[in-house]
């Protein structure tokens, strides 16, 4: 297994950068060629919503990026520090709802397995695409 860690401050100039790195390591773990651009999509609406939920909740802690190469799949973890529960949960009112749950949509509509949980110390978006055994 092979794990490359990227972490990045929650700016949204940074996701870019983020979108970049996981389509270089996606192809050298073996992602078809043609399912590069929906990871790329993937990660950069992940991250974005990470972000997202950073400046709204004021959270000053990097976005952690996960791409990890295992046998036959490859994952990508996007991880954030904002409270999803308790009194400094940062999702309040509807169109902020609404916004996290468009954007996980879309990402579900890329990805074939996706994984959310969320709680008090933040949540984690775990993304994996199958790759031809090594």
């Amino acid at each position: 297994m092979t794990t490359v860690e990227l972490r990045f401050s929650a700016l949204p100039e940074h996701v870019r950068t983020a979108r970049l790195v996981a389509a270089a390591v996606a192809r050298r773990a073996g992602v078809e060629e043609a399912v590069l651009d929906e990871v790329r999509l993937a990660v950069g609406e992940a991250c974005t919503r990470a972000v997202g939920l950073h400046q709204s909740a004021g959270i000053d802690a990097p976005v952690q990026v996960r791409l990890i190469e295992e046998e036959k799949q490859f994952s990508i973890e996007v991880e954030d520090e904002a409270p999803r529960s308790g009194p400094d949960a940062v999702i309040s009112g509807e169109s902020a709802e609404s916004e996290d749950e468009m954007g996980l949509a879309v990402i579900s509509g890329l990805v074939d397995e996706v994984e959310v949980t969320a709680g008090e110390s933040g949540g984690s978006l775990r993304m994996t695409w199958p790759t031809p055994g090594h």
